[in-house]
């Protein structure tokens, strides 16, 4: 499986990069607090699902998927804490989370097709 085809993928790649445009102007003290927690978890989720594909069996690569996901969810709850702390506006929060909705749409019907596929391994 050529995971640079899949549009989860692509799509994960282009939130790592809304990401880090919108964690650019974050506080220079949360280099290395917030700021990067969101991008390590914005990295995680096409990372994953890269690793995931590269596995042997079906196991590992939804374990993998399902890592991804979970980084979606953590990216989520990250953004509305910079919400909170007014690192981001109402606009950018917003714009930023439809996004990470959409990925995890895609991803979810990912995994929903993976599962269905013939086990291997």
């Amino acid at each position: 499986m050529n995971y640079y085809e899949l549009d989860v993928w692509k799509k994960g790649r282009s939130l790592v990069t809304q990401v880090y445009e919108l964690t650019k102007d974050f506080p220079k003290d949360e280099i290395f607090g917030i700021t990067a927690q969101v991008r390590r978890a914005a990295v995680s989720v096409p990372s994953n699902i890269a690793e995931g594909c590269g596995r042997n069996t079906s196991k590992d690569t939804l374990q993998f998927l399902f890592i991804a996901r979970g980084s979606l969810y953590e990216l989520e709850t990250q953004i509305l804490i910079c919400y909170d702390q007014k690192f981001l506006s109402k606009e950018h929060c917003d714009k930023i989370i439809t996004e990470i909705t959409e990925c995890k749409k895609l991803l979810n019907g990912f995994i929903n097709y993976y599962q269905t596929l013939k086990p291997r391994n």
